[in-house]
């Protein structure tokens, strides 16, 4: 299954407006294989984050997925869970995805903790985007979480852990570009061949490591995929930067040395 997800990136840095219209043009001009289309919602705004949801739901999202306000932050995992239950009361019908990323919210509550008895808030909950990196945390989320909710890995370079602890699926930029090995990734792992598994996790990981030594933010990753693809998709939005080439360029050769022959 394959799923387009609108993210917390086009959210902060486009007018709403202009969000407005891609949740349009990406729900109804599906591309071929696109099953699902997950709308990120959550802004720094509650009218506004409830505006994208309801605007979502009316588009025909399958689902929506919101991040924690990240300037005035929750202190408590009760304080986090109101904000959600407001935002999906914007969409009551509408499937609804917790988004966890404490390294760009600052806001280090356990997800496990959120998300206990959040259903009795939130009737359509159905599942974490987990970026974060406690695996512990993400585990919990696991055990407690009825078979019915989708569990999805939000961290590219740690995939095998967390299908190891029970992640449905993957959410992330890597996969634009490197989709065919993380499939591979995913089939030597339902088939029990860890060692395969493994050497694919870390061909990713090393190609991450040696990306990270320039800087590896959201800017690099555009400018790779760019080159990679063959499509031009414009700069980055400030304050993001352009990837110098010669940065751009050493990657790409990194790239073809660890995947060799694409």
């Amino acid at each position: 299954m394959y799923a387009s997800m609108i993210n917390n990136q086009k959210v902060f840095c486009l007018p709403i407006s202009c969000v407005f219209v891609l949740v349009c043009v990406y729900v109804h001009v599906r591309f071929p294989r696109m099953d699902n289309v997950i709308v990120h919602v959550g802004c720094l705004s509650l009218k506004e984050s409830k505006e994208l949801a309801r605007h979502a739901g009316e588009a025909g999202a399958d689902a929506i997925a919101v991040i924690s306000p990240s300037f005035f932050k929750p202190k408590t995992a009760d304080a986090l869970r109101l904000y959600l239950q407001q935002v999906a009361s914007a969409a009551p019908n509408v499937p609804f995805f917790y988004y966890h990323i404490p390294a760009f919210t600052g806001v280090n509550l356990l997800a496990s903790d959120v998300c206990r008895g959040i259903e009795k808030l939130i009737p359509g909950f159905c599942g974490v985007k987990f970026s974060g990196t406690n695996l512990m945390d993400f585990g919990q989320c696991v055990q407690q979480s009825p078979a019915s909710h989708s569990l999805l890995c939000g961290v590219d370079e740690q995939l095998l852990a967390f299908l190891a602890f029970g992640a449905k699926g993957a959410v992330g930029s890597l996969y634009n570009y490197l989709g065919r090995h993380y499939n591979k990734l995913m089939s030597a792992f339902a088939e029990g061949d860890l060692s395969r598994a493994r050497a694919l996790q870390f061909k990713v990981q090393d190609l991450v490591a040696f990306a990270s030594e320039f800087g590896f933010d959201v800017a690099v990753n555009k400018q790779f995929m760019s080159d990679l693809s063959g499509l031009s998709l414009g700069p980055p939005r400030l304050p993001l930067t352009l990837c110098p080439p010669d940065v751009a360029s050493a990657i790409a050769r990194k790239y073809h040395q660890i995947f060799p022959g694409e």
